[in-house]
């Protein structure tokens, strides 16, 4: 971790941009018409790149930070298009899940050579998660290009935000390619973290905001960048055609799986209340065909499950997790478990925070339901305590989701001179 962490009053909502001190140097490129071929569709910033908008990269040497989802709707990777336009890619580095999204949740990517492309590869979730000085000393941009889950605990957010450091410590320029948030633009959902001396900061849990915070990476750059002591040279190429009320399904685009378990955009929705099990002794599908749609365990008793919830469905199933590269060690591994399909109904009025709390507070009446190391698993996930400490105190789903509101306003408010669209 770098000195220049964002300061923790902003995290806490205590301190919007606009009352930051330090001018911050960036730019959002212009938006002009793109004559590409989707043009029925949302356009990303990789799309626009590609149709010309690369006069900031053009004679610089050049790093990316990208990832299996880091294509056009076309399927053309971010590397064979800069390459193909004749700018200098010196430098891969991958996060979580590895360059090809592969990786198992979890796993280490390790450095190495990319095949397809014969570029050496920096591993930003191996035994370091931020770039070195050593691998940024001879480029002149570093470019970010990775798909979001519009959540806190997806990694993908603390790897912009490390990118976003290690870039402003080397006096280099961030380019950010935005992409569409899965979840849309207007939906806030969950907690905030606590205080870094009640809940350390980790992986999952760096990210200003609610958990569910309607940004897009290159808005959440552009917040971020706000906050630090030292904020970097900060370039965002925005979408065209995107609108805050959009979730996935109204973009037009396909669904690429940014990482091995998130399979569709049905399952992005889900998963930021279906991860909920992540942190109990129940499946949330993983080794399954559908994981995060599909929940349950081999001691839950279906019959006693009374959940409704806006924009989903739950309908009784079976399924058994099996071990596969996505998966290794699933839980429940070749048991069948009793449990639930969810299906989206309506995803303008989907809750997914409601549905995994609605869920845990009913498998919490089982006899047999635990909590993944004693409830630290939940606290780690959330980067709170308060939320444990709720569903332990028997608390309704309304009055933990009613606790929330007010620091959503505040959200809402401090995130305002940060959006793009």
């Amino acid at each position: 971790m770098t000195s220049s962490r964002v300061k923790a009053a902003l995290i806490a909502l205590a301190l919007p941009v606009a009352a930051c001190s330090t001018p911050v140097p960036e730019e959002v490129a212009e938006k002009v018409p793109d004559p590409i071929v989707e043009q029925a569709m949302v356009q990303v910033g990789l799309e626009r790149l590609a149709a010309g908008q690369d006069e900031i990269l053009r004679g610089k040497r050049l790093g990316l930070v990208v990832h299996a989802a880091s294509v056009t709707a076309a399927g053309r990777h971010a590397i064979d298009v800069l390459r193909n336009r004749g700018l200098e890619v010196v430098r891969l580095f991958a996060p979580e899940h590895g360059l090809r999204g592969r990786a198992a949740a979890g796993e280490q990517v390790d450095n190495g050579v990319d095949p397809g492309s014969g570029l050496p590869v920096v591993s930003l979730y191996g035994s370091r998660r931020q770039p070195a000085a050593e691998d940024l000393a001879d480029l002149d941009v570093l470019v970010f290009d990775l798909q979001g889950a519009g959540v806190r605990f997806y990694t993908y957010l603390s790897t912009m935000m490390l990118c976003l450091e290690a870039a402003a410590e080397a006096g280099l320029e961030l380019v950010v390619l935005d992409r569409p948030n899965p979840l849309g633009g207007e939906r806030v959902e969950g907690p905030v973290s606590a205080p870094r001396d009640v809940v350390p900061e980790s992986f999952v849990n760096m990210a200003p905001g609610p958990l569910v915070h309607g940004l897009t990476l290159g808005e959440m750059a552009r917040y971020v960048n706000g906050g630090l002591d030292r904020p970097a040279r900060l370039t965002v190429i925005p979408m065209q055609g995107w609108e805050r009320s959009m979730v996935w399904a109204d973009t037009g685009r396909p669904w690429v799986s940014p990482s091995p378990n998130l399979r569709s955009a049905e399952a992005a929705l889900a998963y930021p209340g279906t991860a909920i099990l992540e942190a109990t002794n129940a499946s949330e599908g993983r080794g399954t065909p559908t994981p995060f749609l599909l929940v349950g365990a081999p001691w839950l008793d279906t019959s006693r499950i009374q959940v409704a919830v806006p924009g989903f469905e739950l309908e009784p199933t079976r399924f058994i997790p099996h071990a596969s590269p996505a998966a290794p060690k699933p839980k429940f591994q070749d048991e069948t478990c009793t449990g639930f399909r969810v299906g989206v109904t309506d995803t303008a009025l989907a809750e997914p925070y409601r549905l995994g709390l609605s869920l845990v507070t009913e498998m919490m009446q089982q006899p047999d339901f635990g909590w993944r190391r004693d409830g630290e698993a939940l606290t780690w996930l959330f980067g709170t305590d308060r939320l444990l400490e709720a569903l332990q105190a028997g608390k309704s789903v309304g009055e933990i989701l009613a606790a929330d509101l007010a620091d959503h306003a505040a959200w809402r408010s401090a995130r305002s001179v940060s959006l793009l669209y």
